[in-house]
């Protein structure tokens, strides 16, 4: 019996510490898990802002067409009121401009050409975007008649 107690005794101690190692990896694991986690979080965050920013873009170009819609449709009096830099344009760039952050550093323009294809271009830098970061931009094409 002397034999069986003793094994038992030399047993217990090549295993201490074990748990305290098993305890060290399983929070090591869990900490990498959280890591993503936030990660993940944080990457949803910038995609759902950056999707907003779009819609807004969106909803100004077609805002536009719209306007050029109810109003005068030939190319003359579409580009008179609406091709960059004309009063129509500005009233409408203030509005890009309150509305999408960075506007105002490349400023949308607007292209009317002589058959009245329309060619708005809208670009926003997004905030807190890092240093030398790319523009993003949309692009809304109408042939307005």
């Amino acid at each position: 019996m002397k034999t069986g107690s003793t094994h038992y005794l030399r047993a217990s101690r090549l295993q201490s510490g074990v748990m305290l190692i098993e305890v060290m990896i399983a929070i090591v694991i869990f900490a990498f898990g959280i890591l993503g986690i936030v990660s993940l979080q944080g990457v949803a965050v910038s995609q759902v802002s950056d999707a907003k920013y779009r819609s807004d873009a969106s909803f100004l170009a077609n805002d536009l067409i719209g306007t050029m819609w109810l109003g005068d449709r030939t190319a003359a009096a579409l580009q008179a009121k609406y091709n960059t830099g004309n009063p129509g344009y500005t009233t409408w760039k203030n509005k890009v401009v309150g509305t999408l952050p960075g506007a105002t550093f490349l400023e949308p323009t607007v292209d009317v050409d002589n058959a009245g294809k329309v060619t708005v271009t809208i670009s926003w830098l997004p905030p807190n975007a890092p240093a030398g970061s790319a523009y993003h931009y949309y692009r809304a094409v109408a042939q307005i008649q």
